[in-house]
């Protein structure tokens, strides 16, 4: 060191030396592909991502709110599908905001730690979503096929257990992916072809070898995927059969009619996300895993309360009583009662 010289002069060198492994420099920033379109169509996107975020945000809302104030409604069906509203407003918040911005940044960087806190929470909602899917759909299994237990199994301790032991499961999940993505090494300032942070293009744009982390992602996804898949899967094929030992034709519609929103929701959802996540991870180098993405991360979220509003008469009546504020009548003392 020389003397007289000011140590903050050696503290960039002494940093970018830090910095330097096997002559490769360390990642602090990543560049979003996105949708590399003309000016004058990435606009036209913006504003179509934009109106579809906002309507994303207040369909959820609505239905909150109008499952909290009719008393009506104060069952563990409509409890599952207000934990299901509040999760999806989150979802999209965590991906939409920072793509709506991109559509008019010329870099369109994200730091690293910005990148690995979007991977984190995306994943968490993601598995969270999975596993309350399910969940739901075991509560139509007890409805239908154990009319007069229901009461007794669907208690408010075990609905709120229930919903907690979701979002337990989520987060621990996403953070063991986290722990080997998160500690590998990214050179330079990669480029990654996607328009938000996910699991398969930054494996992709890692310069190290990235097989351990591939095998725990694989796992996991094996488990947060696979096991509620199969519990909706047999408490649909158990409720199929139980519908069709119903009599009447107006019984078996009925009985139908309470879960075919919720199924309508599972296909939707399962379909996109398995067509995503069950291809090679060398699939990401293609632009038309955008597309696939778009319709889970934008489309179905924007779908899923209209569906569920259409296909249930109880919603829509407590959605328009909480728009033209009405009063619901007498609440129930029960949170969740049947």
């Amino acid at each position: 060191m020389i003397p007289g010289v000011p140590l903050a002069i050696y503290e960039p060198a002494l940093i970018t030396k830090i910095l330097k492994v096997d002559n490769r420099t360390a990642t602090t920033h990543f560049i979003l592909l996105g949708f590399p379109t003309r000016p004058p169509f990435q606009l036209l996107l913006f504003l179509v991502f934009l109106a579809t975020y906002l309507l994303t945000l207040l369909e959820n809302f609505l239905i909150i709110l109008a499952i909290h104030s009719d008393g009506q409604l104060h069952k563990p069906m409509y409890f599952f599908l207000s934990k299901l509203s509040f999760l999806e407003m989150w979802y999209v918040t965590v991906i939409s905001p920072k793509m709506l911005v991109d559509f008019f940044s010329c870099h369109k960087t994200i730091s690293f730690n910005g990148c690995m806190t979007q991977l984190y929470f995306f994943v968490t909602f993601v598995c969270t979503e999975y596993i309350l899917l399910a969940v739901m759909a075991f509560d139509r299994y007890v409805a239908i096929c154990n009319p007069l237990r229901y009461s007794v199994i669907m208690t408010n301790q075990l609905c709120g257990t229930l919903a907690g032991g979701c979002w337990f499961c989520g987060l621990i999940t996403a953070m063991i992916k986290m722990v080997f993505i998160a500690q590998l090494r990214y050179c330079g300032t990669p480029h990654i072809n996607h328009y938000f942070c996910d699991i398969s293009p930054l494996l992709n744009v890692s310069c190290e070898d990235s097989s351990q982390a591939e095998l725990v992602d694989f796992f996991l996804a094996l488990m947060v995927i696979a096991v509620p898949l199969c519990i909706v899967v047999a408490s649909y094929v158990t409720i199929l059969m139980t519908i069709l030992r119903i009599s009447s034709t107006q019984g078996r519609q009925k009985s139908f009619s309470t879960c075919a929103s919720h199924l309508t929701v599972v296909i939707l959802f399962y379909s996109t996300t398995l067509f995503t996540y069950a291809r090679p991870k060398l699939m990401y180098a293609y632009n038309s895993n955008k597309v696939v993405s778009v319709l889970y991360t934008v489309i179905v979220p924007v779908l899923n309360p209209i569906i569920y509003c259409l296909r249930n008469r109880e919603v829509k009546a407590a959605l328009k009583k909480t728009l033209l504020c009405k009063g619901s009548g007498p609440r129930e003392d029960a949170a969740l009662s049947n």
